[in-house]
């Protein structure tokens, strides 16, 4: 989010479930390794959440209420301001829903808050704060289920930033700091008694980064950045009958990593890029990224892009000190990619198309294996893959947008939730105070289950999603909408024994003043 990451301090991941549209502005999607601006857990790529903030003077509100299956119910409400140099953002939300299965429900609300000042025409100053609580059943698989397996998650964070824009230069001072409190019932199974204790965490992630970039010369950019992160956290069990504590892990841990990224047009028809990141861990060591590329400008809008990229991704607290499979010795998982792709637009930018071709190779890839009838964490995994993907949009009028992308993936070792095949065609249609979207996507070969260490079956789903969404403006200030997915109906998984719901709708109106 505007540039922090996001991990849970002790097992290393995002949790989507803690992230609300209110926060976003815009999101923006960084396809392939990412490590040398990013560092570890880039490795194949970054959403990063761009947070919202009031452009123009005058003060902006906005409400949205929507309801549809299985008792679902979306609420948002965002304020913005701005006043001179001053401007704010407060919003409100509060989700629901009670799932297309039993032991599924869903809620979740919380708040967000930012506050910014332009000190003058080049720089300016903002701190923000966001803090969400969700409740989350899992059902378990439909052929094992679960009871009480439940979760109470408080998530927060908080950030700092000082920013700089001159006509050459520009950069950043930012600080963050994220962090949860987790409430876990692993629950319990048919015929099984319920849980004798329950499983409690909290962690933080806090940090500090620096960049600054500038142009040197005509044609060149530089950019030179510094990260620092501390992360870690705290689990242990609560006993029920007794309310005792049960330890279980305490740790924490440093990263500290330096970053340069060059770029230089050589000629009108060449460009140049490369970069490299520093990255230091307290316990594992220290890791070299490399990137590279070269951009040909082609006559007639055309692009050729060559790049070749290093991603990794440090072990985390829990695959190195948490539950039976933990391995303190574990080392960076490493892929290289390489790409070339090919871009161009024609008739005025009204239509535009690309197609990319990659191959990703990478080793010590953390698995878990059997060790003397014990699950151990190891570095043993592999990954080989290679593809191809092709997008197309056109703009046909000022009514119509049509809009298509494939993919294909050769792995020779399958990854779950991974397909071979994703094929999307989609259009926009705008007249008047209507406006109605719609896609269909087919998926072929997505792995639900894959063979692990000579154990288990691979399984895969083949299906097609179609999805369709209108709006109609009322007035100035209130827009009704309502939108269908998964309209065929279609009986698929994405995670095996999690059958995902046919066809659901949803309604509700956006008001704006």
């Amino acid at each position: 989010i505007d540039g922090h990451p996001q991990y849970m301090g002790l097992f290393g991941h995002p949790i989507s479930d803690s992230y609300q549209t209110m926060l976003a502005e815009r999101v923006e999607v960084l396809r392939g390794p990412a490590s040398v601006l990013y560092g570890s857990n880039a490795m194949g790529g970054v959403v990063n959440i761009v947070t919202r903030k009031q452009q123009a003077d005058g003060v902006q509100t906005n409400l949205n209420v929507g309801a549809g299956s299985y008792g679902t119910v979306q609420t948002e409400a965002t304020n913005r301001v701005r006043r001179g140099r001053f401007s704010s953002v407060i919003s409100a939300s509060y989700n629901r829903t009670d799932g297309h299965r039993k032991n599924m429900g869903f809620e979740q609300y919380g708040g967000y808050a930012k506050l910014a000042y332009d000190i003058n025409n080049a720089w300016n100053v903002y701190g923000d704060v966001n803090i969400t609580h969700f409740n989350a059943s899992n059902p378990g698989t439909v052929t094992e289920p679960l009871t009480d397996n439940d979760s109470r998650i408080t998530r927060g964070m908080a950030s700092f930033a000082l920013q700089n824009n001159y006509d050459r230069t520009s950069g950043a001072l930012s600080f963050f700091y994220n962090w949860g409190y987790h409430k876990i019932n692993d629950g319990y199974g048919p015929g099984e008694e319920p849980q004798e204790s329950l499983f409690r965490s909290k962690d933080l992630m806090m940090g500090l980064s620096w960049y600054q970039s500038a142009e040197m010369w005509q044609g060149s950019r530089l950019t030179l950045g510094f990260d620092y992160q501390h992360f870690g956290g705290e689990s242990w069990n609560k006993v029920i009958a007794t309310c005792a504590r049960e330890p279980g892990v305490d740790k924490k841990q440093d990263e500290v990593a330096g970053y340069a990224d060059f770029r230089q047009d050589i000629s009108t028809w060449l460009s140049l890029n490369a970069g490299i990141r520093v990255d230091h861990h307290s316990h594992v060591g220290t890791e070299w990224v490399p990137q590279g590329g070269l951009a040909f400008h082609l006559p007639k809008n055309a692009e050729l892009k060559a790049m070749v990229s290093k991603g990794f991704r440090n072990p985390t607290i829990r695959e190195m000190y948490m539950f039976p499979p933990q391995n303190p010795d574990l080392r960076p998982e490493r892929l290289m990619n390489y790409e070339l792709s090919f871009t161009q637009h024609l008739l005025d930018g009204a239509l535009t198309y690309g197609a990319n071709l990659y191959y990703i190779n990478g080793d010590n890839l953390i698995m878990t294996i059997r060790e003397d009838g014990r699950p151990h964490n190891v570095n043993s995994g592999k990954i080989e893959n290679w593809g191809l993907e092709t997008n197309a949009a056109y703009h046909i009028n000022a009514h119509w947008n049509v809009n298509a992308n494939y993919s294909w993936v050769h792995m020779e070792h399958p990854v779950i939730s991974a397909p071979e095949h994703k094929l999307y065609a989609g259009a926009d249609f705008t007249q008047g105070r209507w406006n109605v979207s719609t896609g269909i996507q087919y998926i072929k070969g997505l792995y639900t289950s894959v063979i692990t260490n000579g154990q288990g079956t691979e399984q895969t789903e083949d299906f097609v999603l179609w999805n369709l969404r209108a709006s109609y403006r009322l007035c100035k200030y209130a827009t009704l909408y309502v939108k269908g997915e998964n309209l065929l109906a279609q009986r698929y998984e994405i995670m095996a024994g999690y059958p995902m719901p046919k066809a659901t709708f949803m309604g509700g109106v956006h008001i704006s003043f």
